[in-house]
């Protein structure tokens, strides 16, 4: 097993961040097996989407309507409805793992490892990539 940590800046606004260019490289000189990506962070999740073509902007606009940043959360601590970035992860987990063949991520069409956080609070965030040998 093989694994990285890397830090990605978020910034103070709720992003949708690509990062499958940095797992590609990560498992480029590997041959067969399955990549494990991981956020070991409470308040970000990752997903696999399209992004370029308002999906990034869609999935924030669905998290603002199912989780809105009101003052009804119980989590209090942080900015203003900072609970519901605590809930975040139950919908959109913190890991994914997908298959790697002959050093190359086995996506479907248009499909991306795309970082969610919603947490202006913590501008930088880490991302653990493994990889498991086939």
């Amino acid at each position: 097993m093989r694994s990285e940590v890397i830090t990605f800046r978020t910034g103070n606004r709720p992003v949708v961040r690509d990062i499958t260019a940095e797992a590609a490289r990560f498992v480029e000189s590997e041959a067969d097996g399955l990549l494990n990506v991981f956020v070991p962070h409470a308040t970000a999740g990752l997903a696999i989407i399209e992004t370029g073509a308002g999906s990034d902007e869609d999935l924030l606009a669905a998290i603002d309507e199912l989780l809105p940043t009101q003052d009804k959360w119980r989590h209090r601590h942080g900015s203003k409805g900072h609970g519901r970035d605590h809930v975040l992860p139950a919908w959109i987990p913190p890991f994914a793992s997908l298959p790697v063949i002959d050093g190359r991520i086995a996506f479907g069409t248009w499909q991306s490892i795309c970082l969610v956080d919603t947490n202006g609070d913590n501008p930088e965030r880490q991302v653990r990539f493994t990889f498991l040998p086939g």
